[in-house]
């Protein structure tokens, strides 16, 4: 059995950023960042497809044992971008680890940077999240049979149309933790897509 000494040197180290996601030279835990609210940043990662004329995007539904929001439809991928690392890096390799995409960095379409913050308790304790996120696009038409999922982290992925995604985050219809702004984010990119295959 590990050590106390030993599991904290196991834990995720995160770079503490400014409100445009530039480190300020300070570093913070991962359970420090989220048990006091400390900012840092992720990358989020959406997959979407053509299906019959639709654009269809891909959930993963979190598993019911994760510190926050378990059991709620959630980004395609996302992840924490560990000290040192940066936006892209991190978004490709949350790719290959809950997805098993390999992707590269031309196949990411860049659709800016998002501030968020909230505060909840799940499992009984108090979770504060306070982070900058890069938000990239990914094109991928693939069965959810066909994603070699993390099963530690995904209990399953499933295919949506983006317009009843939307209508669906934005009624609470589905158990999720999407932010409506973000879907919104998308929604810029892809009419600039469908404007372009015109």
């Amino acid at each position: 059995m590990k050590g106390n000494s030993e599991l904290k040197q196991a834990e995720e180290i995160f770079d503490v950023v400014d409100e445009n996601g530039e480190p300020t030279g300070e570093k913070v835990t991962r359970s420090k960042a989220h048990e006091e609210g400390i900012r840092h940043r992720t990358s989020h990662v959406w997959i979407f497809r053509m299906n019959n004329g639709k654009i269809e995007v891909l959930l993963q539904k979190r598993c019911a044992d994760k510190d926050s929001f378990p059991g709620c439809y959630d980004i395609s991928s996302a992840g924490h971008i560990p000290s040192g690392s940066g936006y892209v890096a991190s978004a490709l390799r949350e790719l290959k680890e809950e997805l098993g995409i390999e992707a590269t960095m031309g196949e990411l379409t860049d659709c800016g940077l998002k501030r968020h913050s909230f505060e909840k308790e799940f499992h009984g304790k108090v979770f504060r999240d306070n982070q900058v996120s890069r938000v990239f696009m990914l094109w991928r038409d693939l069965e959810p049979e066909e994603f070699v999922v993390q099963k530690e982290e995904i209990s399953e992925v499933r295919w949506f149309g983006f317009s009843k995604c939307y209508d669906a985050v934005r009624e609470n219809a589905i158990p999720n933790c999407i932010d409506l702004s973000e879907l919104d984010m998308l929604k810029r990119k892809l009419d600039e897509f469908t404007r372009r295959e015109r």
